[in-house]
């Protein structure tokens, strides 16, 4: 049952922002949706030429408009309160009735063995703005899993001894672009989502991405006893992934 009311309160909510969406697009302001297409144009073209000063340019001032008009919409404050009020609602009905956790204890182990936890040092850590990068020395190597804000991500694996079995690379990130560079005898898979980029993978050259995800892997992976598997997303940037 609550499941079901949970289900009407989110389908109700979709109805109610989309209608609120076409309301603000038609009738409170008409020009947002051509001012939406110009940003993400904007963010689009200057993605293509990062290299160039108009570029960035063009690329950072579209991310700035952009988010500028989605904070200025009616629906983006509504969709704000409705997270509010439901987050109230939760908390309000977990004090009235808490969950209560019981553990359940085996007796008949006489005792219990001590784990010793061995803590490592990351070989890049979480940033919100700036660039990082893999040391340009020998290292050991840590399976990688992070979160960006605004910047770029170079993991360069030439540096360091890859172990047997799947290595991971995990990488989250709002603005900037990822470049991995891979040993020649390194099979590889790839798992990329972006909203607005471009996306250079061994010989897929210049793969433009507008909203997609993309999956593939070179043809000996599933075989492999050396691999990497590199996942990633993004809203807005470049993936380059090269053999060195």
């Amino acid at each position: 049952m609550k499941e079901k009311i949970k289900s009407d309160y989110t389908s109700w909510l979709i109805i109610i922002g989309i209608v609120m969406l076409f309301l603000e697009f038609t009738f409170f302001n008409s020009g947002l949706i051509f001012s939406l297409l110009v940003q993400v144009g904007m963010i689009y073209i200057g993605s293509k030429r990062m290299s160039k000063k108009l570029g960035k340019l063009l690329f950072w001032g579209g991310i700035i408009f952009l988010v500028i008009s989605v904070l200025s919409m009616l629906t983006f404050r509504f969709l704000l309160l409705a997270i509010l009020i439901h987050f109230l609602i939760q908390y309000s009905q977990t004090k009235k009735n808490p969950i209560q956790i019981k553990p359940v204890i085996d007796l008949s182990k006489s005792s219990v063995k001590d784990e010793n936890l061995v803590k490592k040092k990351p070989l890049v850590t979480n940033v919100f703005f700036g660039k990082q990068k893999t040391p340009q020395a020998v290292y050991e190597w840590n399976d990688i899993n992070i979160q960006a804000g605004l910047g770029d991500t170079v993991i360069d694996l030439s540096y360091t001894v890859l172990p047997k079995g799947e290595t991971i690379i995990f990488i989250r990130n709002i603005v900037g672009n990822i470049e991995v560079l891979v040993p020649y005898d390194m099979e590889v898979y790839v798992n990329h989502t972006s909203f607005a980029g471009t996306a250079r993978i061994l010989e897929l050259q210049d793969e433009k991405m507008f909203n997609q995800s993309l999956q593939l892997h070179t043809a000996d992976y599933e075989n492999a006893h050396q691999k990497v598997k590199i996942v990633s997303s993004m809203f807005a940037g470049n993936i380059e992934v090269k053999r060195v």
